[in-house]
């Protein structure tokens, strides 16, 4: 008994055989992250091959979430350790130092210029960040409020006095008065 070739299609093994396919190619770990043209893509080693075969996948096309997780929370763990261990004064050196090469990356106070005013402020980020304007610069750009309070408190000050607005409240007479 032969069978034709659509036989063998319709026969139930196949399906299995496809889906083993599929699951041959297991995400074993998420090892980076990168953003392309606006589409975050992921580097993922896969289970059963070696480091040569690592790819890089856009997001959307990912069915790894605990994986994901795991990448995005070891990355903030990690940023975290070197904020603890290094402390503000040696990060900024070390980003000062790998950013030699490119002296427009430098944002904020590491751009070593003299704050000129505040010209704005905003706590998107869920801290409270000022829009700092530079003296002998026409580009500003956001720094922390904690930063520039210590580094320029005057100019913070001038920042809120401008911004005051003073409510006057009649007194007890005035109030009388208007009830007549």
């Amino acid at each position: 008994m032969t069978m034709t070739s659509a036989e063998k299609e319709k026969k139930p093994d196949d399906v299995p055989e496809e889906e083993e396919e599929e699951e041959e190619y297991v995400v074993e770990k998420v090892l980076n992250r990168r953003v392309v043209k606006g589409r975050v893509e992921y580097l993922l080693k896969w289970k059963g091959f070696s480091d040569e075969d690592n790819t890089w996948e856009p997001e959307d096309n990912l069915d790894c979430p605990d994986l994901i997780a795991e990448f995005l929370q070891s990355q903030k763990s990690a940023q975290e350790g070197k904020r603890k261990a290094g402390g503000e004064v040696e990060g900024e050196e070390s980003k000062a130092k790998k950013k030699k090469d490119d002296p427009e990356k430098l944002r904020g106070f590491a751009r070593g210029l003299v704050p000129e005013r505040i010209i704005g402020a905003t706590d998107s980020t869920g801290e409270l960040m000022f829009l700092m304007k530079w003296k002998n610069s026409d580009e500003a750009d956001l720094v922390p409020a904690k930063e520039a309070n210590v580094k320029c408190p005057q100019v913070v000050i001038s920042f809120y006095e401008e911004r005051l607005t003073w409510h006057s409240y009649p007194t007890e007479d005035e109030k009388k008065d208007d009830k007549n």
